[in-house]
């Protein structure tokens, strides 16, 4: 082992002697990485440090030196480049670790639904965030999620809010032919709840629910897994004892109120307008299920990021600042303002301050305190897209021997929001593998383990 490849070893200066940190000198990086990755070889600062990042980006792949040199001296760097760039978008690390550059593409379609966790990406536009990346943008109003997949795959829209799984089911191509999806930015904690229509408000405990008919808003979302998961801890298997039916979030509550549904798993403002509009109430909070879980993310595919890698930092900049401005408390009033009206999510205000502000009646004639029913921290969280991709397997959705942490790898950390977010100096939240979720303690690392400790499950 030389100095270079042992971490206790005192390390020289390399950075003003190679630009990708990882050599003594110029000398020492040619002769391993070759011409193809030589920031030298190429003329301007944005080629530059692009043959920095692909420097970095393969020592990170390839940590062991004499591994790394045998690979690349084996297929050659543009090969090697080739190869890691069709599973991880060498362009949007590029395009984040520089300066803001020309952006080459000025105005984007974001598309979203109606629904509080999709505020930071409305709350960008109405405060100007996107006008200050230089970014004309179009918000197009989505009804439901499989439409918001297809002009995402199809190209009429550049970006989209969507729920959680639904940017790694597209990469594996659950239903439909794989599209390489990545995780931009999470745009919500918590903010979802159980809602139950008012004639059942003395059937309450969940073993007494066998035929209840629930509403979700995608088979694969957050809140699909979520109410499983509850379901299946008080005794009922969700395939046998209940049905659940999928509705789009804005057809939530007129499908309660027309007694098509029990109760219903989706996201706010719904839960509380379906309380304000006297037709349901509370049954729990889902941040009472899983505390701080993610429930829906901003979504990119391939296209935008190797087409335009500087208008997605200018977008992801953007969002990523009005998340930080709307997780504080002290402003939740204001975002309350702002995201009422028709063209953003077209609710009352007394609806949204609820929600958002966390004093809400909960349709059972109590006024409730809860400043941590929603949040809105933009860090991507590796074990939580394990934790849900977990539930996945645990009703077979996803194939039995799926490597799980592979494919939150690819979808969630390759898009390096961490990274970005210290270098705009947002605070994030440190990194971890485990969460509790109903009391019981779930470790990223092993998945499969949790799997097989519950009783109810298709696998």
């Amino acid at each position: 082992m030389n100095r270079h490849d042992d971490p206790s070893a005192e390390q020289p200066r390399y950075r003003a002697l190679c630009p990708c940190g990882a050599h003594a000198s110029m000398e020492a990086h040619r002769a391993e990485l070759g011409e193809a990755m030589d920031p030298t070889h190429y003329q301007g600062e944005e080629n530059f440090m692009d043959r920095s990042v692909e420097s970095a980006v393969v020592h990170a792949l390839f940590p062991d030196a004499q591994l790394r040199r045998g690979f690349l001296k084996a297929v050659g760097a543009r090969t090697a480049l080739a190869a890691i760039a069709s599973v991880f978008p060498l362009g949007m690390a590029q395009a984040i670790a520089k300066e803001p550059g020309p952006l080459e593409k000025k105005e984007l379609t974001l598309g979203f639904v109606p629904i509080t966790c999709t505020i930071p990406l409305l709350l960008a536009e109405a405060m100007g965030e996107y006008r200050k990346e230089g970014l004309g943008v179009k918000l197009v109003r989505t009804p439901g999620w499989s439409l918001a997949r297809d002009n995402l795959v199809n190209g009429q829209y550049d970006a989209s809010h969507m729920v959680l799984a639904m940017p790694m089911t597209m990469t594996l191509g659950v239903g439909a032919p794989p599209v390489k999806t990545y995780t931009s930015l999470v745009q919500n904690i918590n903010g979802d709840a159980l809602t139950l229509h008012v004639k059942h408000k003395d059937r309450r405990d969940p073993k007494t629910w066998k035929g209840f008919r629930f509403g979700i808003p995608h088979d694969h979302s957050v809140h699909a897994m979520l109410l499983r998961y509850y379901l299946a801890e008080h005794g009922l298997d969700p395939d046998k004892d209940v049905e659940l039916r999928v509705f789009p979030p804005p057809d939530s509550v007129a499908n309660m109120a027309a007694g098509n549904l029990d109760g219903m798993f989706f996201a706010e403002p719904w839960n509380q307008r379906a309380v304000f509009e006297g037709v349901g109430f509370l049954q729990t909070l889902s941040r009472d299920i899983f505390p701080d879980h993610p429930c829906c993310v901003l979504s990119v595919t391939d296209r935008l990021l190797n087409e335009a890698p500087n208008a997605y930092g200018a977008m992801f900049r953007a969002v990523a600042r009005a998340a930080a401005f709307a997780d504080k408390y002290e402003n939740r009033a204001q975002v309350a303002e702002l995201m009422a009206p028709r063209e953003y999510l077209n609710q009352p205000l007394p609806v949204l301050q609820q929600v958002l502000l966390g004093r809400y009646a909960d349709g059972l004639g109590k006024v409730v305190e809860r400043k941590d029913r929603i949040g809105f921290q933009a860090l991507p969280q590796e074990s939580t897209a394990v934790w849900l991709l977990s539930q996945l397997k645990r009703w077979g959705v996803v194939p039995a021997g799926l490597d799980l942490n592979a494919v939150a790898r690819e979808v969630f950390r390759s898009t390096d929001a961490r990274k970005r977010m210290e270098d705009m100096g947002l605070a994030v939240p440190p990194a971890t593998t485990r969460h509790t979720v109903m009391g019981k303690v779930f470790d990223a690392t092993k998945p499969d383990e949790y799997i097989k400790g519950f009783a109810i499950r298709r696998i």
